[in-house]
This record gives C-alpha cells, structure tokens and sequence, in this order.
C-alpha cells in the first residue's frame, strides 16, 4: 500500500467527521437565509408540506455533497504536499 494511502486515512477519517459538522452547520444557515421556519422540517413531522420537506431534503444532500467533496480533495492535496503522491 502507498505511503500517502496509509497517510490519508486518519486524515480522511477526520475530515468526515468535520465535514459532517461544516455541512450540518451551512444547512441550518441557508434554511434560515430562504427565510423558513427555523429548524428544517422532519421528514415524520404532519404539519409540514411535502414541498417543504423534499426541498429541505434536496438542500441538505447538495450542501453535504459539496462541503464533503472540497473537504476531501483538499485533505488529498496537503498529503500530496507532505508525501509528494496524490493518496488515489
């Protein structure tokens, strides 16, 4: 196994989970920013549309999906940076 594989996956591990909480975090932001109701609806919760809750869900996939992809393509490109290969 490559050095910079065996290097990346504490870093990865890592970088999940604060991905997670940056992705959490963006998600509340913008749901309050599209002027909603403060907390995003449930998906169990009856006083909710479809609309709305389908909407939340699509934001929500979009923002992990993004914060999650730069997250770690740049945890690859600083183990590039200290062990000279991409860890792919």
């Amino acid at each position: 196994m490559k050095t910079s594989k065996i290097a990346y996956k504490p870093v990865g591990l890592a970088l999940g989970a604060t991905s997670g909480m940056i992705a959490g975090a963006a998600f509340k932001q913008a749901w309050k920013t599209l002027g909603r109701h403060a907390d995003a609806p449930d998906a169990i919760n009856e006083h909710r549309t479809w609309q709305e809750v389908l909407i939340a869900a699509a934001l929500q996939g979009a923002i992990f999906a993004v914060v999650k992809a730069a997250v770690d393509r740049s945890g690859a490109a600083t183990i590039r940076r200290l062990t000279g290969s991409w860890p792919g």
